[in-house]
């Protein structure tokens, strides 16, 4: 790449057709927003300068970025050519290339920008085009000789030229010096415009220098890298088109998933082989799943971590973490701040919020466990339920390693119950329970210990 790269991404379109108070860059794709796709390209370029040109709307759009950028501001919408004149302060002297972007236009690969740059280095050319075969209104106009001679805009084409499938992307590298010199020189259009792309006429206008060509152009090999995002259906075609590219490079890294059509995942997800992605799979933020897993059918995964050989279906987990060898669901839901040990069992309507619970322990049905710490090998019968809200603040709960607690349990936090304890169904345990001892009933009360003492010789305690 060239050591004297500037990059200037317009900005400062102002979205109306979106019908957003989200500035129109900011809308995501693939959860990731829409300027944040360009500016990832552009910084792999490795450019010594960024200009991000914006409106007076554009406080959401300086906050996003914050200082990773310089910031150009155009007063008022004149049109692209303007648009990069104002960036022109931040970038004359530092760049001898001027690669335009678009902060609309998410799809456009680093590979094919890179290809544009170094062909428009390499051909000494003063402006280079990306174009593509879409539905862009811009048609290309190459003379006999296959050289770009002219844009002909759909309003003002002859038939002959409306049936030209090579479109202009609006992306393009320019001569840097010959950028800001000509920029002064555009003329304002019937729509009060300065349209950017007049000065390919200009270049064209100036002819061969030293028998190169002073126009040139690339095409991009996708025609969805030069979507542009204007409203809300194109903003979920290229939703469409990212998850595309997500699911296939997951699957080329041996990921499995049965229909691509109903799984969703979010760019930067990261997901380890031979793992399983079934129908409705969500897989969103920062997210991270191991190898040999299934997830799905019908599952949420946001903002967490799933260890490898784990089983999630039909559950919500929410920036949570898993640890290898354990399931959750169907219908579990892991709320923040759950912390899942290894080997551990969840089942059908299990919720847990900010909890740890600890390896080989199982939550077979219908609990509740909240700000709880659950240590290993307990089990957690069927309706248990960690009160843990007392109407002003959360209250915590300890359940010793091997604990047994029965069905119906309701713990009443602040409580503790310890290590090899035991409670018995239908009891609420509003005092701590000591370790090995058995507590039961409404309020829960200690049995004596020669109870617990027969229970652990072995002694037949239904006599």
């Amino acid at each position: 790449m060239p050591n004297s790269l500037g990059v200037v991404v317009l900005a400062a379109g102002q979205g109306t057709r979106m019908k957003s108070r989200i500035h129109k860059v900011l809308h995501p794709v693939a959860g990731v927003p829409l300027i944040d796709y360009v500016m990832r390209s552009a910084q792999s370029l490795s450019p010594e300068r960024i200009v991000v040109v914006v409106g007076h709307d554009g406080e959401q759009v300086r906050s996003h970025l914050g200082d990773s950028v310089q910031f150009a501001l155009q007063d008022l919408p004149r049109g692209t050519g303007d648009a990069v004149r104002v960036a022109r302060d931040l970038l004359r002297g530092r760049a001898d290339t001027v690669l335009v972007l678009y902060g609309d236009t998410p799809l456009v690969r680093t590979e094919t920008l890179r290809q544009l740059v170094e062909t428009h280095e390499q051909s000494g050319a003063l402006v280079t085009l990306l174009t593509a075969k879409n539905d862009d209104p811009a048609r290309v106009l190459r003379d006999e000789r296959g050289r770009v001679v002219g844009i002909a805009e759909t309003s003002v084409a002859t038939p002959e030229q409306l049936r030209i499938p090579e479109r202009n992307c609006g992306v393009c590298a320019f001569d840097a010096e010959w950028l800001w010199e000509k920029l002064e020189g555009l003329r304002l259009s019937a729509a009060g415009e300065y349209y950017l792309t007049d000065l390919i006429a200009v270049a064209v206008a100036e002819g061969e220098r030293d028998g190169r060509w002073p126009v040139q152009a690339v095409g991009a090999s996708d025609p969805a890298e030069a979507m542009g995002v204007n409203d809300r259906v194109q903003l979920a075609e290229a939703e469409r088109v990212a998850r595309q590219r997500v699911l296939r490079e997951l699957m080329m890294s041996g990921v499995t998933i049965t229909d691509p059509a109903t799984t969703y995942v979010e760019a930067g997800v990261e997901v380890g082989a031979d793992t399983v992605l079934l129908p409705g799979t969500h897989l969103r933020g920062r997210t991270r799943v191991g190898a040999e897993c299934v997830i799905g059918p019908n599952t949420s995964i946001s903002d967490s971590e799933i260890g490898d050989h784990c089983r999630v279906q039909w559950s919500v987990v929410e920036g949570s973490r898993m640890d290898s060898h354990s399931d959750a669901g169907p219908f579990t839901h892991l709320r923040p701040g759950t912390h899942i040990e290894s080997h551990v069992h969840l089942g059908n309507f299990v919720e847990a919020k900010s909890t740890r619970i600890g390896s080989g322990s199982a939550s077979g049905h219908f609990s509740y466990l909240g700000d709880a710490d659950v240590g290993r090998n307990v089990n957690i019968g069927a309706g248990t339920i960690t009160c843990n809200f007392d109407g002003e603040k959360k209250n915590p709960t300890k359940i010793g390693d091997g604990a047994f607690i029965g069905s119906d349990t309701m713990l009443v936090a602040p409580v503790e119950v310890g290590e090899g304890s035991r409670t018995g169904a239908g009891s609420v345990v509003t005092r701590d329970v000591p370790p090995g001892r058995t507590a039961l009933g409404v309020p829960a009360r200690l049995l004596p210990r020669s109870f617990d003492s027969r229970k652990e010789s072995g002694e037949d305690q239904s006599r």
